[in-house]
């Protein structure tokens, strides 16, 4: 599988042959995304920034889990939406390329929230 949109079909799948379409209502499927987001920030919950990066073995699996989970509810979601998640990724991508001009951060330390002139866009 190397696709979201494979992705998704296996998934749907899943959810058909068990019968639980019924369940898979955006607003359902948005309640158990921020579950599932929870989930994994436990894993990193009262770790340093240092350690976060040093995650490994049973926790890096456990963490590469919940980010499955997060996944796949996103593609459900955007599939019961009709919204091409990927094609929104660029478009988002695109704005924020706009927003936070490159050259407005070079040699500084700067974050998006500290720069003067992102709302004119």
């Amino acid at each position: 599988m190397d696709s979201l949109k494979q992705l998704d079909e296996r998934h749907r799948t899943f959810v058909e042959e068990r019968n639980w379409q019924k369940h898979q209502s955006p607003k359902n499927l948005a309640m158990a995304l921020t579950a599932e987001v929870g989930e994994l920030v436990e894993h990193f919950q009262w770790l340093t920034t240092e350690e976060s990066w040093e995650v490994s073995g049973k926790k890096k699996e456990a963490v590469a889990e919940e980010l499955a989970d997060v996944l796949i509810y996103l593609t459900r979601m955007s599939a019961e939406l009709g919204i091409d998640l990927v094609a929104a990724a660029h478009e988002k991508c695109e704005r924020n390329e706009r927003k936070y001009p490159a050259e407005e951060f070079q040699g500084g330390n700067r974050r998006p929230h500290e720069y003067k002139d992102r709302d004119k866009y």
